[in-house]
């Protein structure tokens, strides 16, 4: 059905030349799956498709092995043969399907999907049939299934009872997560695991009454989401009817995945760096690694399939499924930005030790350094209306992306120091255009390049400040927790995130500080404008749906963000992108002219 829509779309006439947006698109370069012996040896590929393939799961009846790929656009189940033999599609809705499980005589698979309104609720999906139907529903998100040996329960862990904190000093989210447990036909809904932390994976005892888990604090959701050299989690049993926990005798680590083998052993995985890979609770490994991922057992235990994930892909200009086909999504590297033919762009392709280089990308060439910088973040470069510029934010930034530099630093916003710059196209010309106590950044030109708004924060204030270039006075515009602003191309508004009553929402603004004006109202936090080449409509992206997964999972330091855009009054908003990863940054090209530089 998705592939007759872009056919038609590409071959009638009626239909307009799609729009294309470029963002940073926080997915793993690669994510393919592995059938090994239970000790790792013989280890072989399984079903590779070149595309992103991962959270396997075998049937009880050990004759398939059911998965997500991404290798016909969004996020979809298939299933395979152990022996690499028989595949078949099992979903094909353009919305978000994932981490599937079976039921004991393996004739129903549940899932989570977005297909009920966005967020992440569990369906049941009949093999024979391909029928789906509800389960769960209601805000927040529903993970990571497990249906019980005798066919009674599925345990699945769930964020619906958080009200999404934020990290401490931090702007994202940390993940409070318990274990639930419900009948398949919907009824007996009930939490037991105690709410005020994390507690993920439920996987079933042989008898059904208990499940594993792991669990930690929930300030760690925040510190062990991306790559970590140490740190620990605790695995516990839970009981379905009490509620009680019983520890685990586990080995050290960050450890996730917890499985209940045939031999009600515990295997999990761990991912911080000491010893990464898969263990047994006799201490003995299984496959090792780094990258493993979400493995799952043969029913004797004696093989294991498993994803093992690539370094997240910051810089492939890679065309991405998208909701709407007018839209074309593309992904790029850290914020990219058009110049207004539409032929050039620039990223920030980041570094070790919070070094990063300014790339620039023209006429469809590979992209090539203009800036480099060894200990300073190059941050929302923006070009100038006239091309012969491009304008941005530089320093430590440690305030802003201390996740990205290792660093655990306090959350000072002036920490570290940053200001506005500027550099030709051909890299020659640098100049500082600020300078003070405070942390200056993300900066936008207004449409005649007389005049440049900013947001700084520190000793001196903060908000929204507006630059006369010609002779560098500053005058205030706001003096909120304002940020991302960017000056609409018809000059007559600027756009900006405010943090307000928790959230981080967009607003608008008209240059000479009236008409102030809140664009979005949602739970979360919206960030990374951008607007139209003809002003009419705004980029974002949004944590609005909340998380489709356990935090853990994925490489991306906030794994979770879909792009939107609306109107420029905050009317007709749409969802373009809907997976798992962080999708932020966006800019739109302008139709004069596409990447390649043809008009």
């Amino acid at each position: 059905m998705r592939l007759a829509i872009c056919l038609l779309c590409a071959i009638s006439s009626l239909c307009q030349a799609a729009d294309r947006i470029v963002f940073g698109h926080l997915a793993p370069g690669e994510a393919n799956l592995f059938i090994s012996n239970a000790d790792g040896a013989q280890e072989h590929a399984l079903a590779h498709s070149g595309a992103l393939d991962y959270n396997p799961s075998w049937s009880p009846d050990g004759a398939w092995i059911v998965f997500t790929s991404e290798r016909a656009g969004s996020a979809d189940l298939f299933r395979v043969h152990p022996d690499g033999s028989g595949l078949e599609r099992l979903t094909d809705d353009p919305s978000f399907d994932d981490q599937a499980a079976f039921s004991p005589d393996s004739k129903q698979i549940v899932f989570v999907t977005t297909r009920a309104g966005g967020t992440a609720d569990l369906w049941i999906l009949d093999v024979a049939t391909r029928k789906a139907r509800p389960l769960t529903s209601g805000p927040g998100g529903d993970f990571r299934p497990a249906w019980s040996p005798d066919g009674k329960w599925i345990a699945f862990s769930s964020d619906r009872g958080s009200d999404l904190p934020m990290a401490k000093g931090r702007w994202e989210h940390l993940q409070l997560v318990d274990i639930y447990v419900v009948h398949p036909d919907g009824t007996g809904l009930k939490r037991i695991s105690q709410h005020g932390n994390f507690c993920g994976s439920p996987k079933w005892s042989r008898d059904s009454k208990s499940v594993a888990a792991y669990c930690m604090s929930a300030q760690e959701t925040w510190k062990y989401r991306g790559p970590i050299d140490n740190g620990e989690t605790k695995l516990v049993r839970l009981d379905i009817s009490t509620g009680s926990a019983t520890p685990v005798t586990a080995g050290p680590g960050v450890k996730m995945s917890p499985v209940l083998l045939a031999s009600d052993q515990i295997a999990y995985v761990r991912k911080d760096t000491s010893a990464p890979g898969v263990f047994y609770g006799n201490g003995k490994p299984g496959p090792a690694g780094k990258d493993v991922r979400c493995p799952s057992w043969s029913p004797d235990g004696s093989r294991v399939v498993y994803s093992r994930v690539g370094p997240g892909s910051h810089s492939l200009y890679q065309k991405l499924w998208s909701k709407n086909p007018q839209y074309e999504l593309v992904s790029t590297g850290v914020l990219p930005a058009y110049d207004t033919t539409g032929a050039r762009f620039v990223t920030t392709a980041l570094g070790d030790n919070n070094g990063s280089t300014l790339m620039l990308t023209e006429n469809g060439k590979p992209a090539r350094p203009i800036l480099d910088r060894k200990h300073e973040l190059i941050i929302g470069p923006q070009w100038s209306p006239s091309g012969d510029a491009i304008l941005f934010g530089i320093g430590q930034f440690s305030a802003f992306l201390d996740f990205a530099v290792g660093a655990e630093k306090p959350v000072d916003p002036v920490n570290g120091g940053a200001q506005i710059a500027s550099i030709k196209p051909d890299g020659s010309g640098f100049h500082q255009i600020t300078s003070g106590a405070n942390n200056n950044g993300f900066p936008s030109y207004s449409p005649d390049g007389k005049r440049i708004v900013y947001r700084t924060m520190g000793p001196d204030g903060n908000g929204l400040r507006i630059m006369n270039l010609e002779n560098h006075s500053v005058s205030v515009l706001t003096n909120d927790y304002d940020n991302f602003c960017v000056w609409s191309p018809r000059g007559d508004l600027i756009a900006f995130v405010r943090r307000i009553a928790g959230d981080f929402e967009v607003f608008s603004i008209r240059p000479d500080g009236t008409n102030v004006r809140r664009l979005t109202n949602s739970k979360g936090n919206e960030a990374h404008l951008a607007f139209s080449p003809d002003g009419e409509k705004i980029l974002f992206s949004s944590t609005r749906m909340g998380f489709k997964d356990e935090t853990l999972y994925t490489l991306a330091p906030q794994p979770y963000g879909e792009l939107f855009v609306m109107r420029y009054d905050g009317t007709q908003v749409e969802q373009l992108t809907d997976n798992q990863w962080e999708d932020a940054g966006p800019s739109w090209q302008p139709r004069k002219q596409n990447a390649t530089g043809q008009k």
